[in-house]
């Protein structure tokens, strides 16, 4: 694979044979952000786990303290008092059947989160073949299930991400913009492997976290030492 003028002179920042520590990490993969956007710097981690069988399932959700740096389109699906509840959380769109006729018939999906509420998921269930394979299906384990629909939206507005594993037993999840630096990056970074290895599964066995790694959007990867997290 080819790569640009740009990419070339970056990676010639990064020592592919390094581990590194945190903060190097994260002050390398800045100066390596020089396209002529604000990037989002991603973290990828991979887990010695199997997400093949159930019981070595990884997922959840965190709020990261400086959140992400993008702006989150909320739809809230609720009912009764639960309306008022989510527009005043600062939900951007609200409604119950009307919404989900629109994604069926409309297909519309101006949105990045769908928080709903117990008695909803009726309504919301009849949207799985058209939100599961976006990633967009509601689930308690994300806190996108719930009874406090504002406590949601408000964690959802202010930066709250989900983290899963995928087929090759990587998370791969946003920590924010490159121009954060690298204290607000790093405390976001913190949040999430806390939550990550927190959220260890008692049947994993052997190394848990394999690898760490941060990049930026149009920039190469940094490898971060594993060790830092009890690897």
């Amino acid at each position: 694979m080819k790569h640009g003028k740009k990419y070339v002179d970056a990676a010639k920042l990064v020592d592919r044979t390094k581990l590194y520590d945190t903060n190097e990490a994260l002050d390398t993969v800045i100066k390596t952000a020089v396209a002529k956007f604000d990037e989002t710097v991603e973290l990828h981690v991979k887990l010695g786990v199997d997400s093949r069988h159930a019981d070595q399932q990884v997922r959840g959700a965190v709020v990261l303290p400086n959140g992400t740096g993008k702006k989150v389109r909320v739809l809230a699906i609720c009912k009764g008092a639960n309306e008022e509840l989510a527009k005043e959380a600062g939900a951007d769109f609200v409604g119950a059947e009307d919404m989900t006729q629109k994604i069926q018939q409309e297909n519309w999906m101006d949105f990045d989160v769908l928080i709903t509420t117990p008695d909803c998921m009726g309504l919301v269930g009849r949207l799985g073949r058209i939100l599961g394979p976006r990633g967009l299906m509601p689930n308690p384990k994300a806190g996108t299930v719930t009874p406090d629909i504002a406590k949601a939206v408000k964690e959802a507005k202010a930066g709250k991400i989900e983290y899963r594993l995928d087929k090759t037993n990587i998370i791969h999840c946003p920590i924010g913009k490159a121009s954060f630096g690298a204290e607000k990056l790093g405390e976001n970074l913190d949040t999430l492997m806390g939550a990550i290895v927190k959220a260890k599964p008692a049947a994993s066995k052997g190394q848990y976290i394999r690898s760490v790694a941060i990049t930026s959007t149009m920039g190469p990867s940094v490898r971060i030492n594993p060790a830092k997290f009890g690897a």
